[in-house]
């Protein structure tokens, strides 16, 4: 987990695709089921090049056997076009988010097989003001 936040963090989309096994799965919030290393790679590869600053605030990690848990906020500012899950592109808001996430991913011979992504759509949207005003209002 380390060695692919790392990779995230560099826009290094080969050594991202390199963290996982060839049948990895991977589970996301907006584009549900992900398979293989290149589909997992060009996913997280987006919020690179939507937040090209982007990094990443560890509030935990933990690892027990072959399950690794990173707990934390994904931290960037949105200035490159921000892809939706039907093909199209938003253009960027030149806003900055600090989104909690926490990802969960299953090893097995150093690679990843599965990795469970986690983080609230709606406070990701928010902080970008893409939300309707009346759901932005606590």
């Amino acid at each position: 987990m380390d060695r692919l936040t790392t990779a995230v963090m560099a826009r290094d989309k080969e050594t991202q695709a390199a963290c996982y096994a060839a049948d990895a799965v991977a589970f996301t919030p907006e584009e549900g089921e992900l398979v293989g290393p290149e589909a997992i790679s060009n996913y997280l590869s987006q919020f690179g090049e939507s937040f090209p600053d982007i990094s990443y605030e560890y509030a935990q990690k933990y690892e027990a056997g072959n399950v690794a848990i990173d707990e934390g906020f994904v931290v960037g500012t949105n200035t490159g076009p921000l892809p939706l899950p039907s093909g199209e592109s938003l253009p960027p808001t030149g806003k900055s988010i600090r989104v909690r996430s926490c990802d969960i991913a299953h090893v097995e011979g150093g690679l990843i097989t599965t990795h469970n992504f986690y983080f609230d759509q709606m406070e990701f949207l928010g902080q970008l003001g893409l939300l309707p005003e009346s759901l932005s209002k606590p």
